[in-house]
């Protein structure tokens, strides 16, 4: 299987939105990573449905949408309503992480956990085998264009090797600072799918930058 590539909406020009995402739809792409923010949970506001309603018309890829919220239980019924086919929610934000999981299948969405960097991946032994995604957050959360924290390498390590003991299929994301020079060492400590954003937006050939980071080998 091909490492996934999922550019981050939060990099994008928001003056311009159709002309990114029409770049993003002709590009090799696999996903569209949306980070959803309200200025609680983390120190920051994105944005919200209206735009994410505006992108999923228009966007062909799939929509990776990250929520980096309190309570965010109160909005998977929406969030599938508009089409978003994974939906990931913070083991920090989530009391009942076990009930947010099975209302977010129930709504007929894949269902990732985040962790922050400072949260070990011990804390998903529980909860492991009901998951379709895992993303670990290589910088924290809330703003774009931030330093990679190398200690992620470690944490994919260790979740890599506990999907693997139980023969799951959960696939590893990773969020934060991703770029050519870590790329690698990421697929190679188990990544499945790499989320980028300013990497990407800001390059001078977003769609030569994405194309470039599809062909990392696993």
């Amino acid at each position: 299987m091909e490492v996934i590539i999922s550019p981050s909406l939060l990099s994008a020009d928001f003056i311009n939105l159709q002309k990114d995402i029409d770049m993003i739809n002709r590009s090799e792409a696999d996903w569209l990573h949306l980070d959803i923010m309200d200025g609680m949970f983390v120190p920051n506001i994105s944005f919200g449905f209206p735009v994410i309603s505006a992108v999923a018309k228009a966007c062909k890829k799939t929509l990776d949408a990250h929520f980096m919220i309190e309570h965010p239980e109160h909005y998977i019924a929406q969030t599938a309503k508009l089409g978003v086919e994974i939906m990931c929610v913070h083991y920090e934000a989530c009391i009942h992480l076990h009930r947010t999981i099975q209302e977010i299948h129930a709504a007929g969405m894949k269902a990732g956990v985040a962790l922050n960097p400072s949260t070990p991946v011990s804390v998903l032994e529980d909860i492991l085998d009901d998951l379709d995604l895992v993303l670990i957050m290589s910088v924290n959360p809330g703003f774009g264009g931030q330093k990679f924290i190398p200690n992620a390498l470690k944490k994919v390590a260790q979740l890599r090797q506990e999907i693997d003991k139980r023969n799951l299929s959960t696939i590893i994301e990773v969020d934060g600072g991703v770029q050519g020079e870590n790329a690698q060492a990421l697929v190679d400590a188990g990544a499945d799918a790499l989320v980028s954003g300013s990497y990407i937006f800001n390059s001078p050939n977003p769609e030569e930058t994405i194309r470039s980071l599809k062909q990392v080998k696993r």
